[in-house]
């Protein structure tokens, strides 16, 4: 392998945010991994999919979702998975990519994001602050299997996983449970967030361990807040599916420009919604430094009551009822009367159900309606600010104007078993050469730059992240696992190879990984198991480390033998690999 090969293919194994970030084939990889892995394929048995395919396709995405919130837990820390520096990782990529490119669009090399989005220092978000400016973390993307060996961690009571693990988690999912078709999902990364956003119904993102549909995107509720919070404020960087990928950093694309249309259309329309009183009072719950404009009005008993807008907001803390749904008018009664006035209050728009300017229009005609019926709202330019960017939000996506590459799509259905779509994916590993296509906007292929990721094939980087070492390359394993280990080197750090060795033998002797996959030196530090080759490749990583001379491992018999010179350790082992004294240099 080349050196940018090489890279790519170890980061399949590790997967941090970084390598994903730059090597944008890995993300559908892992997508491709889990639904190869028998994990997810689990989930049709539990009973709580029982009749799940006679459900409708927005229900059985709910039956997902509140299976993903029970098993899983939202995890981003420091410790898991270690910290590296800026210069190691610059050191990395600068051949491949333009560092300041980078630095102005990845988080962990000096984004900053929206200052109205963050309104802090971005370290200090990160927990960063603590540590020297150039330390940053490895953010790994967990494969289903770490995701779930969370639970053997202390104070974990189910798997866990960041965000772009929980994404790659529901695609594959989706495909597995509920029988989305890949062709309707696509998933999407900004320099802070991973989210996908799912061609059924009206359109659903996931985020993080929960799901947002078109209804709830416009709630007004600070879980829909936080989960509007990336597309409103961040560019989207990359854009995945089952036919390939876009990048905002790279001049080459090779998503199908018509899958990457639709979704462009459909997403447009997700983020834009007509306007009726509901939906103003939403957009008044979010945004509620513009509630002491208003007054509600409304009638009891014959007669007009009014009330403040942020007190009448007030009420609906601990009542089941909300302001402006069909059960507002039960949150009327609620009221205590010293809160109501029987004259309109001073200075403030009166706003009431039942006026025509709230008769459901697009947020254009609206806004205009709104100005005539109060026309003093015209000095306050920042409420139709904040007002159309709760009812049009417009996603920064990566642009049109790239060379678009064909390549195979990968064309899994959830019909097909477990071993079939394994046999499908092996099949498409080392596919033809693909044909260029010229770019949408300037009719001709625009030049390939040093910003063009190369076309790879996704199915073959997928069984990488799947760690199907039986038909993978050792080179880009062992790369990952000496380089970008970080976890296991800082657990013994202080620990004689013979203590180490025991201790190693005294966990678990059980892989997380079914077969002849194997683990990486941190998940078997993390989750303190593993089988014996797993155990002796940790061993290793920490030799290597310590710079103590050359290193060989070979198995036979059941045994996994590490040798360090003129010592030797030995390791049971139940995966059949077989190794005939690999030199580790």
């Amino acid at each position: 392998m080349d050196k940018k090969t090489l890279e790519k293919y170890s980061s399949a194994f590790t997967l941090s945010d970084m390598e994903i970030f730059i090597f944008p084939d890995l993300l559908y990889a892992l997508v491709l991994a889990n639904i190869m892995s028998p994990e997810i394929w689990k989930w049709r048995d539990d009973p709580w999919f029982t009749g799940i395919r006679k459900m409708g396709p927005l229900k059985k995405i709910h039956r997902v979702k509140q299976y993903v919130m029970d098993h899983y837990n939202f995890n981003l820390d420091l410790e898991t998975w270690g910290l590296t520096d800026k210069q190691t990782e610059i050191s990395r990529f600068s051949e491949f990519v333009d560092m300041d490119m980078l630095s102005r669009s990845n988080a962990l090399f000096g984004y900053e994001g929206d200052k109205y989005y963050f309104d802090m220092d971005i370290r200090q978000h990160f927990g960063l602050d603590k540590f020297d400016t150039d330390i940053i973390p490895y953010w790994k993307t967990e494969t289903v299997e770490a995701m779930n060996a969370f639970r053997f961690k202390p104070n974990h009571e189910a798997g866990a996983g960041e965000c772009v693990s929980l994404a790659c988690l529901y695609a594959a999912a989706l495909f597995i449970v509920a029988e989305v078709p890949l062709e309707k999902i696509f998933l999407m990364g900004t320099p802070l967030h991973s989210q996908n956003f799912v061609l059924v119904d009206e359109g659903v993102l996931t985020n993080n361990r929960r799901i947002v549909t078109k209804s709830m995107w416009y709630n007004g509720t600070e879980l829909s807040a936080l989960a509007r919070r990336a597309l409103e404020h961040e560019q989207v960087t990359y854009v995945a599916h089952n036919t390939g990928w876009i990048h905002s950093m790279y001049s080459g694309a090779t998503i199908d420009q018509a899958s990457y249309g639709v979704f462009r259309d459909q997403i447009a329309k997700f983020l834009e919604t007509n306007v009726d009183f509901e939906i103003f009072m939403n957009f008044l719950r979010d945004y509620s430094r513009h509630q002491k404009m208003f007054q509600l009005c409304f009638q009891c008993q014959g007669t007009y009551r009014y009330i403040q807008l942020e007190k009448a907001f007030g009420y609906e803390h601990g009542s089941k009822n909300r302001l402006g749904d069909k059960t507002g008018r039960k949150l009327y009664c609620e009221m205590d009367e010293e809160d109501l006035y029987l004259q309109p209050i001073d200075h403030r728009f009166r706003i009431f159900q039942e006026d025509e300017i709230f008769n459901m229009k697009p947020y254009t005609a609206f806004i205009e309606t709104l100005k005539q019926n109060f026309p003093g709202l015209e000095n306050k330019p920042e409420f139709f600010t904040d007002f159309k960017k709760f009812v049009h939000t417009v996603p920064r996506l990566p642009s049109t104007n790239k060379d678009f590459t064909a390549i195979q799509p990968i064309t899994i259905t959830p019909d097909q078993s477990r071993e079939e779509i394994i046999d499908h994916l092996s099949s498409l590993r080392h596919p033809s050469p693909v044909t260029r296509h010229p770019s949408p906007v300037t009719r001709e292929a625009p030049p390939v730059t040093r910003h063009a990721s190369p076309v790879t094939s996704i199915p073959d980087l997928a069984f990488y992240a799947f760690r199907h070492m039986d038909s993978c390359s050792w080179e880009p394993f062992f790369k990952a696992a000496f380089e970008r280990n970080p976890v296991a080197i800082e657990e013994f750090r202080e620990i004689e190879i013979v203590a180490i060795y025991h201790q190693l033998q005294s966990w678990p002797n059980e892989s997380i990984y079914d077969g002849n996959r194997l683990a990486l030196p941190d998940e078997v530090v993390n989750f303190r198991r593993g089988d014996g080759i797993e155990k002796a490749i940790t061993l290793a990583s920490v030799l290597k480390n310590r710079n103590k001379g050359k290193l060989s491992l070979e198995t036979h018999h059941g045994e996994a033998i590490l040798k360090a010179d003129q010592q030797k350790f030995i390791f049971q082992t139940t995966k059949e690999l077989k190794i005939d004294t690999m030199n580790i240099v």
